[in-house]
């Protein structure tokens, strides 16, 4: 036998079919795995198109609960509500009234929908604080992070008794799971779910988000967003997260820290989201519209590549198309 010659070794074998691909596929992206952020804009008669995010709107009430109930159809794992108030002030008061925008959309979307589909809501203050940042100011500007627990706290409740099913508490604020925890709990909403944004990143690619909120924020938010080199601080914030109370944990944005995802899911044992955020959706559709990639396997390969990289969840304004291509 020791005379035999070596078998050729050819892993082309296995991509010769698109049924061999299947068969071997590594990663899988299925529609249930994606989550559609969507935004409501108070006083709105029609939606209004979002300039640096071609195809994505704020939507009226009524438009909302039409893309809930595509989404639904569709079999999405979930729709994140973003809600953008006509007035805003210095506490953000808008956020914790039962009759404000984000609240009454999702009394509207869990009306028009039901069990159907994860009802999340952003738990922040950015969009409705006059100054544009996540939470409440100090007399010397700072971001007073114990008096923003206080108002997290009251959002949780707010968003919950208006049906949440997942809220997502995305200030990074210090202690900010463990404040939302124990406030669902006193109030008797033991079964809504907390997506902790754990690992959420000083980033230049929010820059359309702030179009779609119409963002009046003064300055940055790198006193609490976490600094784009560190990926151990990454990791360190999520288990503490996860310590306090998380059920989910969340790192954003998506593309430009695959390494911390990886990282993350290699460490953690509850689901693990990443949001592909406005600037990666913008990238994308600018290239495409310029005719210098081919827009659909590109939505689909870069979905693919957050998955790969370890993501059970991805928040992704392509969720409902992605579906459809991916059907």
């Amino acid at each position: 036998m020791g005379g035999m010659d070596k078998p050729v070794i050819r892993p082309r074998r296995l991509r010769r079919t698109p049924a061999l691909r299947r068969l071997v596929n590594e990663t899988t992206l299925r529609p249930s795995q994606l989550v559609l952020p969507v935004f409501v804009r108070e006083g709105l008669t029609e939606p209004r198109p979002i300039s640096s995010m071609p195809g994505v709107v704020q939507h009226t009430r009524e438009s909302l609960k039409r893309s809930a109930a595509e989404a639904a159809e569709l079999g999405l794992g979930g729709i994140m509500l973003f809600g953008v108030p006509e007035v805003r002030d210095e506490r953000g008061s808008g956020a914790v009234d039962p009759e404000g925008i984000l609240n009454v959309g999702i009394a509207d979307v869990v009306a028009e929908v039901g069990d159907a589909l994860p009802v999340m809501t952003d738990l922040c203050l950015d969009e409705f604080t006059s100054h544009g940042h996540c939470g409440l100011l100090a007399a010397d500007g700072s971001v007073d992070n114990d008096a923003t627990l206080e108002v997290y706290a009251d959002m949780a409740v707010a968003q919950a008794a208006a049906g949440a099913a997942v809220v997502g508490p995305s200030g990074m604020m210090d202690g900010q799971v463990a404040v939302v925890r124990e406030a669902l709990d006193r109030a008797g909403h033991h079964d809504v779910v907390i997506l902790a944004y754990s690992a959420k990143y000083a980033s230049a690619f929010y820059g359309p988000f702030r179009e779609a909120v119409d963002s009046a924020l003064l300055g940055d938010r790198r006193t609490y967003q976490q600094d784009p080199g560190n990926a151990l601080v990454g990791v360190r914030e999520v288990l503490l997260d996860i310590e306090e109370g998380a059920d989910l944990v969340m790192v954003k944005p998506a593309l430009a820290y695959l390494d911390v995802i990886r990282r993350v899911r290699d460490v953690v044992d509850v689901p693990v989201a990443a949001y592909n955020i406005s600037g990666e959706y913008a990238m994308v559709e600018a290239a495409a519209a310029n005719g210098w990639l081919d827009r659909e396997p590109a939505i689909l390969e870069t979905l693919t590549s957050i998955r790969r990289a370890g993501a059970d969840v991805i928040l992704t304004y392509w969720a409902a198309e992605a579906a459809h291509l991916l059907d």
